[in-house]
């Protein structure tokens, strides 16, 4: 009698790690924010759930929130929001960013998810490659990024930011 109890748990127990670890490993993934480089929109001690399927089978898109290895540390993972794409041209200049995209045409960036008084400090110009990404944090007074350490390889993503977890915002109502 023991002996089958022992094996029915020991199943269970077997059959959930069957279940959760691809899910973990190659579908989503947890992170903790650290730092204040996404605020007003990410606190340090957030817990978000990242997509680690999607860019798989799409490009990533402007204004998304990743999370990568870090270029000059890979072992340390960042959170941005994607400013510039693939063969775009990013121009930072009097604290406002415009995009030239792979066809010529220069986009003003309105940028809704942060507040109307905050400026990108800086003066750059710089053209992306095939596998290049532009990334910024939304804290951009102290937000170590793309204007420090240039251009963001493809493959250094881990994935996009899906929701998050903890701790749970709930909009008011007007």
């Amino acid at each position: 009698m023991l002996k089958r109890v022992v094996w029915e748990n020991l199943e269970m127990v077997l059959i959930a790690f069957l279940i959760v670890s691809p899910v973990r490993y190659f579908l989503v993934q947890p992170f903790v924010v650290h730092g204040s480089s996404m605020e007003p929109n990410f606190y340090s001690n957030d817990y978000l759930v990242v997509d680690e399927l999607s860019y798989r089978f799409r490009s990533p898109e402007r204004y998304e929130v990743v999370v990568f290895k870090a270029p000059n540390q890979p072992k340390q993972y960042y959170i941005k929001r994607i400013i510039g794409l693939p063969e775009e041209t990013v121009i930072i200049e009097e604290g406002k960013i415009s995009v030239i995209d792979a066809n010529g045409k220069r986009i003003d960036l309105k940028e809704e998810f942060l507040p109307p008084s905050m400026e990108t400090s800086g003066k750059l110009k710089i053209t992306l490659k095939q596998n290049q990404l532009f990334v910024l944090g939304d804290n951009r007074v102290s937000s170590y990024d793309s204007r420090s350490w240039g251009p963001l390889e493809r493959d250094h993503l881990v994935g996009r930011v899906w929701f998050r977890l903890w701790p749970l915002v709930v909009s008011e109502s007007k």
